[in-house]
């Protein structure tokens, strides 16, 4: 279940809000109790959850784990599962529906299309036998368009978002990494590096003489070419390999678990999809590098193989 890739923070603070907002809900609640048999002993238990918890994810901003963000989910929806069961009143279980809706947007925006459904049906089959269990009999129509409503929510809300993230992280001409995305994700590349060990690599493509592109046979011409380029390297490219635009006509590549030799080799792969020349530079990664100064010296090799006439 991968959350998906952007500032940690953000879906942490946001779970935070939404569990804290639902304490106090719950504190509400067991204060003036609508139904002489409202659960207020549960109330209260869950408005101490609801704040504490909400207060703890908040404080582990930045630190908890994509693991730690769905278990915290999945407990949220447990608790409205015990919520609907414990509730005095069908007018109160089914008027869970906006809490349900709430949880199933946060998952539907946040996790990647398979999690996010796993934990929108997980969601909804807690609550439902929750209702189900309950003493008070719920109108079937009124909870079957709850589960509707939620589930029909979440999938838009979460082909939206992904939609939307891939339009951002995406040059729109070439359809590759755009710079932003790929320094975010090549960031995580070193970051895993040099825990691991395990060897990185960069390249930096550069595209001889293509503004004469350009003034020669039109903008249009140059636009086909670079998708033409970029298209040939991406079939070449292994999975992992992450392939971006860096801006103009001068595109970067990181290279997981590959030395100086194994970017070679891949060069060597790359060299053979266009006849249009281009020059690279390449750097593997040491010791306390960050992306600016293992990028830094890949531009140095580039800029040295332009003054000497050699391509690679």
């Amino acid at each position: 279940m991968n959350v998906m890739h952007v500032d940690r923070r953000t879906p942490t603070v946001l779970l935070a809000a939404l569990y804290a907002v639902s304490g106090v809900l719950c504190l509400a609640a067991a204060a003036w109790p609508l139904h002489a048999d409202t659960p207020v002993s549960l109330l209260w238990g869950l408005a101490l959850v609801g704040i504490g918890g909400g207060l703890a994810i908040w404080l582990l901003a930045g630190r908890i784990s994509r693991w730690g963000l769905s278990a915290a989910v999945v407990v949220a929806g447990a608790l409205i599962g015990l919520l609907a069961w414990r509730s005095a009143t069908a007018v109160g279980i089914v008027g869970l529906a906006p809490a349900l809706i709430a949880l199933a947007l946060f998952a539907a925006h946040f996790f990647e299309s398979g999690a996010a459904r796993l934990h929108v049906a997980l969601l909804l089959a807690m609550a439902s036998a929750g209702a189900l269990a309950a003493a008070p009999e719920v109108p079937p129509l009124a909870w079957g368009m709850n589960v509707v409503s939620v589930a029909a929510l979440a999938e838009v809300q979460g082909r939206l978002a992904r939609n939307l993230r891939t339009a951002a992280a995406t040059d729109p001409l070439t359809g590759v990494a755009n710079r932003r995305a790929w320094e975010a994700e090549a960031s995580r590349n070193l970051a895993r590096s040099a825990r691991t060990g395990e060897p990185l690599s960069f390249l930096i493509l550069d595209l001889d003489h293509f503004k004469e592109v350009n003034d020669r046979a039109g903008h249009a011409a140059g636009d086909a070419l670079l998708r033409d380029l970029t298209a040939g390297w991406a079939r070449r490219l292994r999975e992992a390999d992450l392939l971006g635009r860096y801006g103009g006509d001068e595109f970067v590549v990181c290279l997981p678990a590959t030395g100086d030799l194994g970017a070679r080799e891949i060069l060597e792969q790359l060299e053979a999809t266009h006849a249009f020349a281009w020059t690279v530079g390449v750097a593997t990664a040491r010791e306390g590098d960050s992306l600016d100064t293992v990028l830094a010296r890949a531009d140095a090799d580039l800029y040295l193989k332009k003054r000497s006439g050699r391509r690679a």
